[in-house]
């Protein structure tokens, strides 16, 4: 679990090119290229756009970390309840 905390981390702060948020643009790169295979959409821009304005808290236009740990409990909750139910397919 550590090694995956650590991830979350260095991947926020190496998109944020080390600063406190990420600018709109970073945010695509980000999400198009490390969470396309969670989510729908990544490729289009304005679909991201989108996701990133309902992050935007405190509407200053760049994710700050806390924003981005939103998505990332959003995901992760997403992924466990999917993981939990039955299959579908042996009903």
């Amino acid at each position: 679990m550590e090694s995956a905390i650590k991830t979350i981390i260095t991947s926020f702060l190496s998109s944020a090119r080390g600063g406190e948020n990420m600018s709109g643009s970073s945010f695509q790169k980000l999400v198009k290229n490390q969470l396309g295979g969670l989510m729908e959409d990544t490729n289009s821009s304005s679909a991201v756009k989108e996701m990133q304005n309902g992050l935007d808290a405190d509407n200053d236009g760049k994710v700050s970390f806390q924003e981005y740990l939103t998505l990332i409990g959003y995901l992760a909750s997403n992924m466990s309840q999917r993981k939990s139910e039955p299959n579908q397919a042996t009903s």
